[in-house]
């Protein structure tokens, strides 16, 4: 890989790699140099700016959790001539609430979460950042509801006027990367499943997914089969039915002895006017941050993984309703 060390035999081995530098291996500082000064991190928490900001953060994760393992599942990734490399990182990361810190007093209990990172990159160094860690997920795993979190944790961050708002894009930097992704046949199709499913045509998936098809989503929930799949997806469409659906970044790859697959990242914006997986109607501004990877097989999709961050979804209701 031009301009990166010759230590890694390839990009996916550079963002596996540096993951576990960094978190498991305790190499905090090398934030220094694997992120840019001035680099943006999205999540739907917020915008965090800098290599700083990611290093303060990272230790304070460390901290509360310390036997915390992050295990990359799969890097699905394009390249750019003009903007570098794209990795959509997917990890499985599990760990034991064992210090008190951002999630409250140490529980004893261990929990077991996926996240997506999106993350640009050019000589050695990431420079661009997208990340949607199953927030939700987290919190049931340690005994709580992602719904009342929300509401615990404006009141811990002072109220409703002084708490922290979650991303919107009124609230997005612009970026060095403008990138979209690539071409790719797997990609493409993915694109067209889940524009089809946030047109309400859940008979998509009926036709279109392998009848054993295995699902793991927010809220650290698996979904085994067709019909179990559908309900995930139409508890969120309905609960923002007139929500509007786009693409920001798409790769499809057929390689590194996988299936086929492809990986999305996308959004919600709307209102959030429908029963469905947020309960009662409230009208709440709400944009939802969305990233998922898709495997395919003979007989259709066959896995999928779909992260959105609930508890950032349930502070913006919160915010709203306050």
């Amino acid at each position: 890989m031009k301009g990166f060390s010759n230590r890694f035999t390839d990009f996916p081995d550079y963002i596996i790699g540096i993951t576990k530098e960094i978190w498991e291996d305790r190499g905090v500082a090398t934030l220094e140099h694997y992120y840019s000064e001035d680099i943006p991190v999205r999540s739907p928490m917020g915008i965090q700016r800098g290599n700083k900001a990611v290093m303060a953060s990272t230790m304070a994760t460390i901290n509360e959790f310390p036997d915390r393992e992050l295990l990359g599942e799969d890097v699905i990734f394009s390249d750019d001539p003009e903007h570098g490399l794209l990795s959509s990182h997917r990890l499985l990361t599990k760990a034991t609430h064992t210090r008190d810190g951002q999630f409250g007093a140490a529980t004893g209990k261990s929990w077991v979460v996926r996240v997506i990172a999106d993350c640009a990159a050019k000589e050695n160094t990431i420079y661009d950042e997208w990340l949607v860690r199953d927030y939700g997920g987290i919190v049931r795993q340690l005994g709580m509801d992602p719904r009342d979190y929300a509401y615990r944790l404006i009141e811990a961050e002072g109220g409703p006027e002084k708490a922290s708002r979650p991303f919107t894009p009124e609230s997005d930097v612009d970026g060095p990367y403008k990138g979209r992704g690539n071409a790719n046949e797997w990609g493409a199709k993915y694109a067209q499943t889940l524009t089809r499913l946030m047109d309400a045509d859940f008979n998509h998936i009926l036709t279109e997914y392998d009848r054993a098809v295995i699902g793991e989503y927010a809220g650290a929930q698996t979904a085994i089969g067709r019909e179990a799949v559908t309900e995930f997806w139409v508890g969120l469409r309905s609960a923002f039915p007139t929500a509007t659906f786009t693409i920001h970044h798409q790769i499809g790859m057929d390689a590194d002895m996988l299936s086929p697959r492809a990986a999305i990242r996308w959004s919600l914006d709307g209102v959030h006017d429908g029963w469905g997986s947020f309960g009662r109607p409230t009208g709440a501004p709400v944009h939802v941050m969305g990233m998922s990877h898709a495997e395919f097989g003979p007989w259709g999709l066959r896995r999928e993984f779909t992260l959105y961050d609930e508890v950032a979804i349930w502070k913006q209701i919160a915010l709203h309703s306050s």
